[in-house]
């Protein structure tokens, strides 16, 4: 039986993650163990109390590192790793469906969920709305494999074995975005990578604790900049993000929805593109922003 854990990585949000651990008590196949990132002591207040299989750790802040401090807590101990974000409910049978699809298929590197419902670009979910919807819909989705270039971060998993020796680039920091692309796309070198709906959930798309708007929007920028000249983003992808998010946010500042910062995210993007004619870009200046 191969050895399961589950990371978690989270900031600001110790009452929610409290719970979304919690629930993974809940998984037909149990996680051999769970070891749960954060920043500060008040980042992991209260998680996982009463729950032995539960380990929480404190790393320097910024996804990537985050995520980097929970591998190298597991080295040794695991054979498979999923990462969940702090606001992911999956479904029930999500870890045990994993496993079996990396026992049936040794060539697998790493998997992702066909999502139930996202709720990042929304107004989000809560949990119990997860739930019922993960209820409804989850046993209905296509359970065919698709091969993918990349992994979507909010629920991937990963085989130890492919990936040694790979870690999430530190030099993209705060919410890491793009972070998964960048490190799957490594990953897809020693295996292939798949999604199907036998793996799935539903993203929250829960708002507090998130990256401000114009760091986010920075980072829409010279983030794909930074990965495109590092060759770990396909071109035409890292094209078609820039045109989307540039598009999205100069079109939607005039009326934003009132659950994303378009005016800040463009302020961002408008920062980087500056800084790119200047060429000074770097993902990093987020931090000082």
């Amino acid at each position: 039986m191969a050895r399961l854990f589950v990371i978690v990585a989270t900031v600001g949000r110790a009452a929610l993650t409290a719970q979304t651990v919690a629930m993974l008590e809940r998984q037909t196949r149990r996680p051999d163990g769970v070891i749960v990132v954060g920043v500060t002591p008040g980042d992991v207040a209260g998680i996982g109390e009463g729950l032995s299989h539960v380990e929480v750790a404190l790393g320097e802040r910024g996804l990537p590192r985050q995520r980097n401090r929970g591998l190298d807590l597991l080295t040794g101990r695991a054979d498979i790793v999923t990462f969940f974000d702090d606001d992911f409910v999956p479904a029930r049978d999500h870890l045990e469906q994993v496993e079996r699809i990396f026992g049936a298929h040794p060539d697998v590197a790493g998997i992702t969920g066909h999502l139930v419902a996202d709720g990042i670009n929304e107004a989000g979910y809560s949990i119990a709305e997860a739930e019922a919807l993960n209820a409804a819909q989850a046993a209905g989705l296509d359970p065919a494999f698709r091969t993918r270039q990349a992994l979507y971060g909010c629920n991937m998993s990963i085989r130890l074995a492919a990936a040694e020796g790979l870690r999430f680039d530190e030099r993209l920091p705060l919410y890491g975005w793009l972070e998964d692309i960048d490190f799957s796309i490594q990953l897809a070198r020693r295996g292939r990578l798949v999604s199907t709906g036998r793996v799935t959930g539903v993203h929250l798309g829960t708002k507090g604790g998130r990256t401000s708007g114009r760091k986010l929007g920075y980072s829409q920028v010279a983030n794909v900049v930074y990965l495109a000249r590092k060759g770990t983003m396909q071109p035409g992808l890292g094209r078609q993000l820039l045109t989307q998010n540039l598009v999205s946010n100069l079109v939607r500042s005039v009326k934003p929805e009132p659950h994303i910062d378009r005016r800040g995210r463009l302020w961002g993007n408008t920062l980087a593109i500056a800084d790119l004619v200047r060429g000074t870009i770097d993902p990093r200046r987020v931090e000082t922003l």
